[in-house]
C-alpha cells in the first residue's frame, strides 16, 4: 500500500537542506544536494513507519507561512 507525506525542506545558513515530515514528529534529515535529500528522506520516512508501527497521524497541508517577528 502506498501512502503520500507531504514533506518541509529549508536550507540553513550554511546550505545544508533540512527536510521533516509534519506527519511523522521526529523524522527529519538533511544533506548538501536536493537529489540526495529526496533519497535520505525517503528512507528517514520507512524507518519512522517501521518504528511507529502505528498509523501516522492525519493531516492536510494547508500551506506554508512565513512571519517577521521584530528582536
Amino acid at each position: 500500500m502506498a501512502r503520500q507525506f507531504d514533506v518541509v525542506i529549508e536550507r540553513d545558513e550554511e546550505g545544508v537542506y533540512v527536510a521533516s515530515v509534519p506527519q511523522l514528529p521526529g523524522c527529519h534529515t538533511d544533506s548538501t544536494s536536493l537529489d540526495d535529500l529526496m533519497v535520505e528522506i525517503r528512507e528517514a520516512i520507512e524507518l519512522c513507519l517501521d518504528a511507529q508501527g502505528k498509523k501516522p497521524c492525519a493531516l492536510d497541508f494547508v500551506g506554508i507561512q512565513r512571519i517577521t517577528v521584530a528582536t
